[in-house]
């Protein structure tokens, strides 16, 4: 039996591990993608989407124009935009028809994944592929002690962290802590 102590290091350990094999190229390139886009739409489901949701709300804070998909007041999309999908496996059913209508309309896609050459990153324009386990366990992903797909949503949630301060520090416009703290909520 391990101590909490041991298994915060082991997933700290798992995660930098993950995180270390990112490709920068892809990673910048998914930057300029957002830099360059009229809006982001960020859709993913699980806790996938929920690590979407919080890069999201960062991006927001940062001023840039974005959208969840499915949430009510989200307008539709357009050929300018940028849809972003989270999927450790990259074949969820819901985010592969969001991906074809957004090629439809002539929007950019990209996908953040363990699985670049899934039916989802067949669509895209760009994937960033997080060599993370996954709840299919396959023989391919790195081990880890954690259950289900943990090992990727937290390593997609660091790096869509890092990249919010990637695109801070590249594109810094009026982008102060000052001005990320008037975009906070204030109904608190």
């Amino acid at each position: 039996m391990f101590t909490i102590k041991d298994i915060i290091t082991t997933i700290t350990n798992e995660i930098q591990e993950v995180l270390t094999n990112l490709s920068e190229k892809e990673v910048i390139q998914l930057a300029e993608f957002i830099q360059t886009a009229e809006r982001v739409f960020i859709a993913g489901t699980g806790r996938s989407g929920l690590a979407g949701k919080m890069f999201g709300m960062r991006l927001m804070h940062s001023g840039y124009p974005v959208y969840i998909v499915g949430e009510t007041i989200t307008p539709s999309l357009s050929s300018g935009d940028l849809l972003l999908l989270i999927s450790g496996s990259g074949g969820t059913p819901s985010l592969l028809h969001y991906a074809r209508k957004a090629k439809e309309i002539k929007a950019k896609v990209a996908l953040v994944t363990t699985n670049p050459q899934s039916a989802i990153g067949e669509e895209c324009d760009l994937t960033v592929h997080i060599r993370a386990a996954t709840k299919k366990r396959l023989v391919s992903e790195p081990n880890t002690i954690q259950p289900l797909g943990s090992q990727f949503d937290q390593s997609a949630h660091l790096l869509l962290d890092a990249l919010v301060v990637y695109l801070l520090q590249t594109y810094p416009a009026d982008r102060s802590e000052s001005s990320l703290q008037q975009q906070h909520t204030n109904l608190e």
